[in-house]
């Protein structure tokens, strides 16, 4: 991989492309609240369960399918992929949460690194686009390889997470970054699980066991004081 494509990962994934993610934490300020995040080793071991069993891992697998995808040229594919990202919200948080970013990031995007793959997406609606979908989708229309595009994408959802939980909690600077270099490998290692994942049967393929990340998300919904939007 070349240094422009690098550049171009680095920009995607910055916390500055103005995606709104910084207006979300997956359901984590219910975890703060009810006292499972309390500092850097719960917020870890909550962020890495998310990862490795929950949501993320789903999301892991819906964008390497859509990368191939979209890799291969196959719209058909795509759009199918895309429309099991979007039913794979568990509730209305987890939905506004990955439309409301992939909105914004096919929206970004089309002006600041328009490609060909990007136009395989134009069907499909803004309140029905997955962020993982149109992110996988951008990187592997510039030819980014699945494994580091992959690691980058759980890389920006893992420093989002810490943002907030440096907001929430509040977590020091140094505990953030700590935090964010003690799931290096674990992301690493999610990213290579994700990319051996059997795309022949999308929906077989899928499968979490984070129940309780998925009731942080709905009991956000009606708690009484909220920073973030989930």
């Amino acid at each position: 991989m070349d240094g422009a494509l690098l550049y171009d990962l680095l920009s995607w994934m910055s916390p500055s492309y103005p995606i709104g993610a910084f207006s979300h934490s997956g359901g984590l300020e219910w975890a703060v609240e009810e006292g499972l995040a309390v500092d850097r080793a719960t917020t870890q071991a909550w962020v890495l369960d998310w990862m490795t069993l929950g949501g993320g891992r789903s999301e892991a697998r819906l964008f390497a399918f859509a990368h191939g995808a979209a890799a291969r040229g196959d719209r058909d594919a795509l759009l199918e992929i895309a429309e099991l990202a979007q039913a794979m919200g568990t509730s209305h948080e987890r939905r506004l949460e990955t439309t409301a970013q992939g909105a914004a990031f096919r929206r970004i995007a089309r002006a600041a690194a328009p490609c060909l793959a990007l136009t395989m997406l134009d069907s499909v609606d803004d309140e029905d686009l997955a962020y993982p979908v149109v992110a996988a989708c951008l990187m592997a229309g510039h030819g980014a390889p699945l494994d580091v595009a992959l690691t980058a994408y759980l890389h920006g959802v893992v420093s989002n997470l810490a943002s907030a939980a440096q907001r929430l909690i509040p977590l020091g600077q140094t505990d953030g970054q700590l935090l964010i270099a003690g799931l290096r490998q674990p992301a690493i290692e999610a990213a290579r699980d994700a990319s051996l994942a059997d795309p022949a049967d999308p929906f077989a393929a899928m499968g979490q066991a984070g129940l309780i990340a998925d009731f942080a998300a709905m009991a956000h919904e009606t708690q009484y004081t909220r920073l973030f939007r989930t």
